[in-house]
C-alpha cells in the first residue's frame, strides 16, 4: 500500500468533527503552498515573460479593464 493510498484510507475513517478540521487546515496549508510557489516563481523569473507581455498589451492599448 502506498503512503497516498494509507492517507486516503486515514482521511476516510475520521470524523465529521475531525474532516472539518482537516478541511480548514488543508486549506490554510494548500494557500500558503501556493503563495510560497508564486514567490519563488517571481524571484526566479518564471513569470518575467507574461509581465512584460502584458505590461506591452498595456500600453499598446490592447489590454482592458476587468
Amino acid at each position: 500500500m502506498t503512503k497516498l493510498e494509507k492517507l486516503e484510507r486515514e482521511v476516510q475513517s475520521l470524523s465529521r468533527d475531525d474532516m472539518s478540521a482537516f478541511r480548514a487546515w488543508f486549506r490554510k496549508y494548500d494557500s500558503d503552498e501556493w503563495d510560497r510557489q508564486i514567490e519563488e516563481d517571481v524571484q526566479s523569473g518564471k513569470l518575467d515573460s507574461l509581465a512584460e507581455e502584458a505590461v506591452a498589451a498595456y500600453r499598446t492599448g490592447r489590454a482592458k479593464e476587468i
